[in-house]
């Protein structure tokens, strides 16, 4: 009789994400709330507190070091200036790709007053924080940990980080066409850039921040 195989730490990580997935698509599906429930409310209970869960319990491992979160303020400070350097060349290539688009320089219909505009901040921050915890703190530093390969890992979490978010972009009356398939592109793009970035620097924090840089240009975008 043959002995069961033992199923490896990745291999686990993937199944837990594969639950996740599943359980926000049909969340996706057949619940239609509010932004700020689904960023502040549904992605910390999908995304992040099964996660968290499972370090300590499956990993017994501490939870920030796991998840390459860096307390030290030196480094925080570092990382928020390439995060700024890299969301500025994300907003110039947005000017650059609406002027080419309409032929005119553009990027926002009506700037949004300063509560508004502080809100989009604070959800594209909680975006970043989520959707950056499962998919590049958890699954990717998982993947290369197993592989030692950066580029073959980070491509792998991106196909992963591009299906999380197929539930989200086909759910969007305000995307289609030709803007669908660029957001699909951008989002694979980015995700392989920050998975990168956070392999190079061993931080979360820059892959985190940039995301939110880029959600903050995409929904002042959309005004």
């Amino acid at each position: 009789m043959k002995e069961k195989k033992e199923i490896s730490s990745t291999q686990k990580a993937l199944n837990l994400w594969a639950v996740i997935l599943i359980i926000w698509a049909i969340y996706r599906t057949y619940f239609k709330l509010p932004e700020w429930f689904d960023e502040f409310i549904a992605k910390p209970l999908v995304f992040v507190l099964p996660v968290l869960v499972y370090i300590r319990t499956v990993e017994k491992k501490e939870i920030l070091s796991s998840l390459l979160i860096d307390r030290n303020f030196k480094s925080f400070i570092k990382d928020f200036f390439i995060s700024f350097g890299v969301g500025l060349i994300l907003f110039l290539t947005a000017l650059v790709s609406i002027y080419l688009r309409f032929n005119k320089v553009g990027l926002f219909g009506n700037f949004p007053n300063f509560n508004t505009f502080g809100l989009i901040v604070l959800t594209a921050l909680a975006t970043g924080i989520t959707e950056e915890i499962l998919s590049r703190g958890f699954v990717l530093k998982r993947l290369y940990e197993e592989s030692k390969n950066a580029y073959s890992s980070t491509f792998f979490a991106s196909i992963l980080f591009f299906f999380l978010h197929v539930p989200i972009l086909f759910a969007n009356n305000r995307i289609s066409g030709s803007m669908l398939l660029m957001f699909m592109a951008t989002d694979l793009l980015l995700s392989m850039v920050t998975g990168l970035i956070m392999i190079q620097r061993k931080s979360l924090t820059v892959p985190i921040l940039i995301h939110a840089f880029y959600n903050v240009v995409v929904a002042l975008s959309f005004i």
